[in-house]
């Protein structure tokens, strides 16, 4: 288990529940359920089975709430997003790549 001091810069930490989730990203309950539903977001959950959302989950919701209230259909903000997602790990892994030194290709 991650140490107290390790958890406030980790981004994947499951640090807050479904209230706070939704206090700080404007949604409602029901609409992070629905995005949990879509596969946008896959919340922890607790020992009493309660979800518990990570920082980057945060931001992923309300990239999908910000989305919606421009008047994209939930569904296709979730696969944008998933999307988005996935080419920004995919450059991540080129510059990496691209960094490695001769010797290791």
């Amino acid at each position: 288990m991650a140490q107290p001091d390790d958890m406030f810069g980790d981004d994947d930490y499951p640090a807050y529940t479904m209230g706070r989730a939704a206090e700080i990203t404007g949604a409602s309950q029901d609409f992070l359920r629905r995005l949990d539903e879509l596969k946008l977001i896959a919340p922890s959950r607790s020992a009493g089975g309660h979800r518990r959302y990570s920082r980057y989950q945060l931001r992923l919701a309300a990239r999908a709430r910000e989305m919606v209230d421009q008047g994209t259909p939930l569904e296709a903000a979730c696969r944008i997003i998933i999307l988005e997602d996935q080419l920004e790990e995919a450059r991540r892994q080129n510059e990496e790549y691209r960094r490695r030194p001769e010797a290791d290709t």
